[in-house]
């Protein structure tokens, strides 16, 4: 595995995992409140590091090891950090997004299209300030200013403020068809509790490209972090990188 490095971005340093190798680069996107080490992007580092693939993984501005608050963060500010990784790497990039990364894969893949070959998402969950949140959770952000809820993947609370909230929703894209024409690949498990997996066929349908393939997992979770899960997972992305 190559050492921890960082990249300045806006003021603040954020940490990334890169490893050489075959392009184009695998660019791991995590989920809300997530990491770069997490069972998926380390499974997947793995699997680059012995196929001699190209790979970057890390951290958004405020978590792991990054810099910066995360309360202080938006979805505007990680998918700026996404698109500081892609400028940072050479050539082409396959985005992979899990839960909220999907979202943030779906925006850097508009704002830098020359630059993406492929996108794999993993519960991809676009739009979740729009979805994901009831009329009482969003009285107490209106409210508060900020929102905290028990996590059920990690002792710390969850925690969405009015901020991120308001900068989803100006990111919204599943109004309207969304214009990527690069290959997709869409995994998502339909014992999701948190992203429906129908929301998978909609973003599948709203996709401009016509090379898009949905697979649900009938018993699969939110994380699809399980070792079939995974080897879905790699087995996608190398079927997909051969046919670039």
């Amino acid at each position: 595995m190559d050492g921890l490095s960082y990249l300045e971005a806006r003021g603040r340093r954020l940490a990334c995992r890169s490893r050489a190798g075959r392009g184009p680069t695998l660019v791991f996107l995590p989920g809300y409140a997530s990491d770069m080490e997490g069972g998926k992007a380390c499974a997947l580092d793995a699997w680059a590091a012995a196929q001699g693939r190209a790979m970057l993984r890390f951290d958004y501005g405020g978590c792991g090891a990054s810099g910066g608050a995360f309360e202080d963060e938006t979805l505007a500010s990680w998918r700026d950090d996404a698109l500081a990784m892609i400028d940072h790497v050479e050539g082409p990039v396959v985005l992979i997004g899990s839960s909220m990364g999907g979202w943030l894969m779906l925006l850097a893949a508009l704002a830098r299209p020359e630059r993406v070959a492929a996108l794999v998402g993993i519960a991809a969950a676009p739009d979740f300030t729009d979805w994901g949140y009831s009329d009482a959770q969003k009285a107490q952000i209106a409210a508060d200013g900020r929102l905290e809820e028990p996590n059920p993947y990690g002792d710390s609370p969850t925690v969405t403020t009015q901020a991120f909230w308001d900068s989803g929703q100006a990111l919204l894209l599943l109004d309207a068809p969304i214009g990527l024409d690069c290959p997709v690949r869409l995994l998502h498990g339909q014992q999701d509790p948190d992203v429906p997996w129908a929301l998978a066929l909609d973003l599948a349908g709203r996709l401009r490209s016509a090379d898009v393939q949905t697979l649900l997992v009938k018993d699969g979770d939110h994380r699809l972090s399980r070792e079939g899960d995974i080897a879905l997972l790699i087995a996608t992305i190398s079927s997909l990188l051969e046919s670039l």
